[in-house]
C-alpha cells in the first residue's frame, strides 16, 4: 500500500510532529491533534475521529512561535488512526517559507 501512496504523492513526506488545530469548514467543528508526516502540499494528521474523504477544513500547524494555516481537504482517512490532509502546492510564499524552514530542519534531522 506505501508504493500506492507515494504514487499520488507530489512532494517528499518528513516525519515532523506538530500542533494540529483542524477546523471543518461547513461546521466550524475544531478539533485538537498532531501531525507526523508533512509535506509541501499537506500532511497526516494524527485523531481518533478523522473526518471523511472530501471534508474541506481549515488547518492551523504549530511549531514554536510560527504558525503555517491553509485551507485543506481530507484525502483519506484510517478510521480511529487519523486522516490524511492536501492543501495543494498553490499557498503565499510566506506561508510556504514558514512550511519549508521545518521541512529543511526535518530533512537534515533525517539525514542525521
Amino acid at each position: 500500500m506505501s508504493d500506492v501512496m507515494s504514487d499520488r504523492r507530489d512532494s517528499p513526506r518528513y516525519a515532523l510532529t506538530l500542533v494540529a488545530v483542524v477546523t471543518e469548514t461547513a461546521t466550524s467543528n475544531v478539533m485538537n491533534a498532531r501531525s507526523s508526516d508533512v509535506s509541501r502540499s499537506g500532511c497526516y494528521v494524527d485523531t481518533l475521529q478523522p473526518l471523511p474523504n472530501g471534508t474541506q477544513v481549515k488547518i492551523l500547524l504549530r511549531s514554536g512561535d510560527e504558525i503555517f494555516e491553509a485551507p485543506g481537504r481530507v484525502v483519506y482517512m484510517c478510521p480511529g488512526l487519523g486522516m490524511g490532509v492536501n492543501w495543494g502546492l498553490s499557498l503565499p510564499d510566506k506561508t510556504l517559507a514558514i512550511l519549508d524552514r521545518w521541512l529543511a530542519k526535518a530533512a537534515k534531522n533525517a539525514n542525521g
